[in-house]
Formats: structure tokens, sequence, C-alpha cells
């Protein structure tokens, strides 16, 4: 497929693309707004010197703190541009960035059609524009060629099942590669796969995600939030499921329920990845005969009083909840859907559990095991199973948390590694 193949089908499905946003619009009304910004026809106010980073959704923002406090740092003249395809992304970078005020502004990114990523550069004309972790828009890429504008892939990631893909995708991807001004990647493994699509400047940087730092504030809401589960009784053991994902809940639910060997009070505390769906894991549990808490409706007044499972529905809480508990699992890695990122846990110097499918972190995470930090489960029972045993025995929870940060700490610096590589291509 060439490029123009790639821009013809993009407005061929353009129709259903606008239509899918409406749809999913009826759960989450953050998809019915901004739609002007996902064309290319407002956003934002143009005149300042912009840097343009994207981060997709909530991961790839979070990981982009550190970088964009650092290149504010670096560019006091510049302003950050950045940019999000989902509304829960930009929720979290409001909430992240609030602090710099309007050196932060944010905006959907435009459709990869050729005429509104030019609409969108000759708008802003930036100074550098960034795309963070597996993001590779080749109308952008080959229209920020063509205007001088350094395009560079940062906290770059390929899996093999990715090249795969990519390779499929033929000459298109082939262009944009080649593109890239500069790709930071997170390891040597993911720097091989992205030369081997073309790219000619590749060095590796490690993950940024490494130097993401626990709010103190989000620390304290998590010492808040282990007050309210124990009020009014002893301490209650915590098994923290975070990021999970469709399918997933109800298997731990019917192991968590099934196991004899949990110790008395243990608490469940089930944190989906999308909120959309926050109801229909409370229905799950509910179907169950199990006693649910919902961490929207705490307050300084309520306890968790006895219930089975703590809910977490609320968005941007994700270290406080790590905080509160005694191990967690990371979602997305029971079922083939390819994980989520462990490294905010081992931050926190908790005990990290993950399934058998981790091809979206698959070299974080296999050092993370190796290490000790974290150990691989095959299903649901065992998931339980060790979770309970971690539970139980004090020390080797104290040992495996004492792992995952040491695991977590050998590997910061990236941002520091990477700002150095960006300052040499931004003017």
């Amino acid at each position: 497929m060439n490029r123009t193949l790639y821009s013809g089908l993009w407005w061929l499905a353009l129709p259903a693309v606008l239509g899918r946003l409406w749809w999913r619009g009826r759960k989450e009304p953050g998809y019915r707004e901004h739609w002007g910004e996902r064309l290319a026809l407002s956003g934002p106010a143009e005149g300042q010197a912009t840097i343009v980073l994207h981060a997709v959704s909530v991961g790839e923002t979070r990981a982009a703190e550190p970088v964009v406090d650092a290149l504010l740092a670096a560019y006091p003249d510049c302003r950050i541009l950045l940019t999000h395809m989902t509304p829960t992304g930009r929720a979290t970078g409001r909430q992240l960035f609030a602090h710099h005020g309007e050196r932060v502004v944010q905006a959907y990114l435009p459709y990869d059609t050729a005429s509104m990523t030019r609409r969108f550069l000759r708008r802003y004309r930036p100074r550098a524009v960034i795309l963070m972790e597996t993001e590779v828009w080749p109308n952008l890429i080959h229209a920020c060629a063509r205007m001088g504008v350094p395009i560079v892939l940062a906290n770059a990631r390929l899996s093999e099942r990715s090249l795969k893909r990519g390779r499929k995708a033929g000459a298109v991807m082939g262009e944009a590669a080649r593109a890239f001004t500069l790709v930071a990647a997170q390891t040597e493994l993911d720097a091989g796969r992205i030369r081997s699509l073309g790219a000619p400047n590749v060095e590796v940087t490690g993950s940024v995600k490494f130097d993401v730092t626990p709010p103190a504030a989000a620390l304290e809401k998590g010492d808040w939030l282990r007050s309210r589960i124990r009020a009014g009784g002893p301490e209650r053991p915590v098994f923290l499921c975070a990021s999970t994902r469709e399918g997933e809940e109800a298997l731990i639910l019917d192991a968590w329920r099934q196991s004899a060997d949990k110790p008395a009070g243990s608490l469940l505390l089930l944190v989906p990845r999308h909120p959309q769906r926050f109801d229909e894991v409370a229905s799950l549990v509910t179907a169950r005969g199990m006693s649910l808490a919902r961490r929207s409706q705490l307050d300084l007044e309520h306890a968790i009083d006895g219930a089975d499972v703590l809910l977490g529905d609320s968005m941007g809480e994700m270290f406080a909840y790590y905080a509160a508990c005694d191990c967690a699992y990371i979602g997305g890695s029971l079922l083939p859907l390819g994980g989520q990122n462990l490294i905010e846990a081992c931050a926190l110097g908790k005990p990290v559990l993950v399934g058998e499918h981790t091809f979206n972190f698959l070299d974080a995470t296999i050092e993370a095991v190796d290490d000790g930090a974290a150990l691989r489960v095959p299903d649901a029972g065992a998931l339980v199973r060790e979770a309970t045993r971690l539970l139980r025995d004090h020390a080797a929870r104290m040992e495996m948390g004492a792992k995952a940060l040491a695991f977590a700490r050998r590997h910061r610096g990236a941002t520091l590694r990477t700002v150095e590589l960006l300052q040499r291509v931004i003017r």
C-alpha cells in the first residue's frame, strides 16, 4: 500500500469513523466534543512558539509527563500543544498539566489525511512534532518532512507482532519510517525492529515511564484510601487488579470468590481500564452475590464497611490505588490483549503479578520477572493463589516489593537522554 491509497482509504472511512465517535459518545460524551479539532478546523490559538507532543490516550499521556516538564524547562519561550485521540487521554493531560497554565494547551490530533495534516501544521508552525511510543501517522510525518518540521518518535516501542503488521502495510510504512528525523527507542530490541523498517536515526534511551514520579498528593490519597479500608476494624489485606479489560473481571471474581485460602477480611480492589465499563463491572460483582463499595461514593465519613470488592471507579488515581494495595495484578494480560505498564506498581515497591499475554510491554515485563520483581501466572486461578500467598507471607511480600523498587530505580534517566537528543533537532 502506498500513501495515495492510504489517504484514499482514510477519506472513505471518515463517515464511519465519525459515526463511531457519535456512537461511543453515548457512554463517553467527550467523544462528541471538539470535532473541529479532529478535522483540523479549530483548535487553540496560534501565534506562540509551539512544540507539538502527541500522546494518544491515558498511558502515553502519563508517560509524557517527565518529557513535558523537561521540555518546558529547556525551552522557556515555547508552549506544548499536547494532542490526543481519546477523551480519557485529554482528561488525564488536563489533570497532570493544569499547574503549567497556558504553557500546556490541548487538542485532538487531526485525522491523518494529507489536507488535514497540512492545515494543522500551517496553523501552528511547530518547532517540532513528537509522537509518543507507537504512533506512526504517515501523512503527518510526510507533511513534517516537506515543511522542514523535525518529526520525532519518542519512547518508541515496536513489538514483533506490530513489526509484522508494519511490513504488511508495505511502502507507506517504509516511507514514514525513513522520514523520521529521530527515533528514541526504549530498548535495543525495539531499536532493531524500527531500523528494519528503514528509520535512519535510531537511538536507545530507555523508557521514560521509569522517570514518572509518584506525586505526593497521590501518595496522601493512597494513605487516605487505606484508612477508609481499615476504618472501624483491623487492617485488611488488599489485592489490587489494575487496568483490567473486558472478560478478565469475571475470571478474577470467580477465582477470588472460590478461594478458601485468602486471609480473613481480604479486599479485592478492582480498577477497570475503561471508565465506560465501571457500571458493567459493578454488575458483575453484585451478580455473584459479593458486596460492593465504590470509590466514587467514599468520603471522609464512610468506610468500606466490610465490602468484598472495592470498585475503583475514578480517573487519575492509579498511583493512589497502588499506594493503598499490598500486591497488584497488571490487567490486560490474562487474555491475549497485550498487557499494561507495570512500572508504576514497581516504582511504589509493590509485588507485581502478570498473565501470559504481555506483548505490549514484553521486554520490561521479562526483565521484571527475571529480577524477581514480578511473577507470571497462567490463569485466574493461579493469579488468586499467588496473590493469596503474598497476602499471607509478609516477608515474601516485602522481599518481592524491594526487588520491584530496585528494578524501577535502576532504569531511571531516559527522560534526560531523550531531551538531550531532542535538543539536537529542535530549532
